[in-house]
């Protein structure tokens, strides 16, 4: 379930390298999820310094909701980023030697995908922070767009976007609820 082998990678990029078309869309979704998260989130930030920080921080404090809006993402993201560096796993398109779908040299990081820890831990955190839960909901609900898409797309294997989910999620948990 989460492993690919080379005949599998082949069809499925084969199939979107001979249709422009439903390649585009691969490619397209792609980049309107991750901009659009990465937009969503300083949005987060900065309705947080606005609706709370501001007062907190004029009082000489900060306030723990959005150090932890900032904070958790980010100690986890750069933990996550030292993670895959240890284990560089290859990715798809250079285990099997075939090209990936959206254009890409990385070599190696493929454990855990950074795009979905990314969008997970964010989307954690809309929900922890944001007055309007369906937000962040609706980023979880992206993240497991944007996980099939770097899948289809030949960039990750179904490990690497399953661990960089559930990390993201875990690590959000526990930076907002348990510590």
């Amino acid at each position: 379930m989460f492993t690919m082998n080379k005949e599998t990678y082949k069809k499925m990029t084969g199939f979107l390298h001979s249709h422009p078309t439903q390649a585009k869309i691969v490619i397209t979704t792609n980049k309107i999820i991750t901009y659009a998260i990465y937009l969503a989130y300083p949005c987060l930030l900065l309705w947080l310094i606005f609706h709370n920080g501001a007062a907190t921080l004029l009082e000489g404090r900060i306030d723990p909701l959005l150090s932890k809006a900032i904070l958790v993402p980010a100690v986890s993201f750069i933990a996550v980023s030292l993670f895959r560096a240890l284990i560089n796993a290859p990715r798809p398109y250079e285990a099997f030697a075939l090209p990936p779908v959206i254009a890409k040299d990385t070599k190696g990081k493929s454990f855990p995908s950074r795009h979905a820890f990314s969008i997970f831990v964010i989307g954690v955190t809309f929900l922890a922070a944001c007055p309007l839960p369906l937000v962040g909901w609706l980023i979880l609900a992206l993240g497991v767009c944007l996980a099939v898409v770097r899948v289809l797309a030949g960039v990750h294997f179904p490990r690497d976007v399953a661990a960089g989910a559930l990390l993201g999620i875990a690590c959000g948990c526990l930076g907002f609820w348990i510590v």
